[in-house]
């Protein structure tokens, strides 16, 4: 249903680092980007590897805000492994706990996740939902 999402940063480089590392834990990488330090419009763009992206930054230094409660991004992990090394790379670069990895039987018998908020306040989730 979705191409792509885009998600307003306060500070591109901040944000392309947070990024950079807890979207690689889940196999996620730049598949472009558009960095001209000092000027507006700055952008980046995840996907996989070879492809087009499907969640987009973009610099937006005034007025940015998060959307409000209940709403939330969520990134298919490969695996547990993965969504535990999003969850620890997250923190390491600046993003919020908002849940431990670990299983959500409310969400189903398999449902594994980890849930932080990043730099500008953006509440991310990293989820597989099998039994392996």
């Amino acid at each position: 249903m979705l191409h792509h999402a885009s998600l307003g940063v306060a500070d591109i480089e901040r944000s392309a680092a947070f990024y950079d590392a807890a979207l690689a834990a889940l196999g996620y990488v730049r598949v472009w980007d558009d960095i001209r330090p000092g000027q507006t419009g700055q952008a980046i763009g995840y996907g996989l590897p070879g492809g087009g992206d499907k969640l987009a930054i973009k610099h937006r230094p005034d007025g940015q805000r998060p959307p409000g409660p209940g709403f939330h991004l969520a990134f298919a992990a490969p695996g547990r492994q993965a969504v535990d090394e999003f969850h620890a790379a997250a923190i390491a670069h600046g993003g919020r706990d908002n849940g431990r990895p670990g299983l959500r039987p409310d969400y189903g018998e398999h449902y594994y996740a980890a849930f932080v908020v990043d730099p500008d306040g953006h509440a991310l989730e990293a989820v597989i939902n099998s039994p392996v």
